[in-house]
């Protein structure tokens, strides 16, 4: 295998790349990358759904990125390397953000974007609170929640009637399922980048080829329609790479150098990365009201601290 290795430079230089570009940068700064990308790039998404359709657009999404990792991180030898119990974690995370990403776009058709993130991150607080029963995850999951109701407004959804009641509820659906599978995403992101980043770059690809495969029942017929104007297809595929590859992406290198703890911290900004944005790009113009809310989960977010990483216990010595 080293002889392989040493005969063929080529096959070694994408990963060597791609762990100099993580070391060169600071980690922070790959997460600012990740955290504008997050939602930007959603939020013109929602401009594409008239007339490429909602799970259409999400088909684009992950087929572009499952394109673009395709050459680079050559999936079909990580899974050909793997062990069966990678294999299942790859194919977990594959499905996670195939239905992840679905369901995303789904609750955006019908939510503002603030609240579609604000629910995001109720659920990475509270599998802290689930890992690590403290006062603190306590506080944090309560304020959160609080943060959230702010944003529903629920009396507004209460007052109306007919489609209208029947969408909001929907959107929450969607909302939630989109909230639960991101905190999978983040367990399993950690987990495939355990083997730095180079490693975890190139699993990361094959998950997204795994997704592909399950998104492709979902959306393809939906993205079908838009293949007769290019550049329907050519936004389609943008659409992809600023949400699924740079962000991932740089999730990956940031996950590979940041411990658990400042990680989860960071994710304090996205909440207001998405409510800038909902502002910039979709005119969607929050309430006082939903300022305080998105501030409150923002709170929430910076409070809680998410359970240590369980640590591989050591291989005992043999006594003589």
């Amino acid at each position: 295998m080293t002889n392989q290795a040493a005969t063929n430079p080529a096959s070694v230089s994408a990963p060597e790349t791609m762990s100099r570009i993580s070391e060169a940068v600071p980690p922070h700064a790959w997460f600012g990358v990740s955290a504008v990308f997050h939602y930007l790039a959603p939020a013109f998404a929602v401009l594409l759904f008239p007339v490429v359709g909602v799970l259409g657009v999400a088909w684009f999404r992950i087929a572009s990125a499952a394109l673009v990792f395709a050459p680079i991180t050559k999936p079909w030898q990580t899974f050909k390397k793997s062990s069966n119990k990678e294999r299942l974690l790859l194919l977990a995370l594959g499905a996670c953000l195939a239905i992840m990403n679905s369901s995303f776009y789904l609750a955006l058709d019908r939510l503002p974007i603030a609240l579609v993130a604000a629910i995001e991150f109720v659920g990475t607080i509270g599998i802290a609170l689930w890992g690590l029963r403290t006062g603190r995850n306590y506080l944090a999951f309560v304020v959160a929640i609080v943060g959230v109701a702010l944003l529903i407004d629920v009396p507004s959804i209460l007052a109306a009637d007919g489609d209208a009641f029947t969408s909001d509820l929907l959107g929450l659906f969607w909302a939630v399922l989109n909230g639960s599978l991101f905190v999978l995403y983040i367990v399993l992101g950690h987990k495939i980048s355990e083997g730095g980043a180079s490693g975890g770059v190139e699993r990361l690809g094959a998950a997204m080829t795994a997704a592909f495969i399950f998104v492709t029942p979902i959306g393809f017929m939906q993205a079908l329609e838009a293949f007769g104007a290019p550049l329907l297809v050519l936004a389609g595929i943008a659409v992809g790479i600023c949400s699924s590859v740079i962000p991932y992406v740089c999730d990956q290198l940031a996950m590979s150098r940041l411990p658990r703890a400042s990680f989860a911290f960071l994710l304090a900004l996205l909440p207001a990365t998405a409510t800038i944005i909902g502002v910039i790009v979709l005119r969607q113009i929050p309430s006082a009201i939903d300022v305080l809310g998105v501030v409150l989960v923002m709170i929430g977010v910076a409070v809680h601290k998410p359970a240590p990483m369980p640590v591989p216990a050591a291989p005992q010595e043999e006594t003589a």
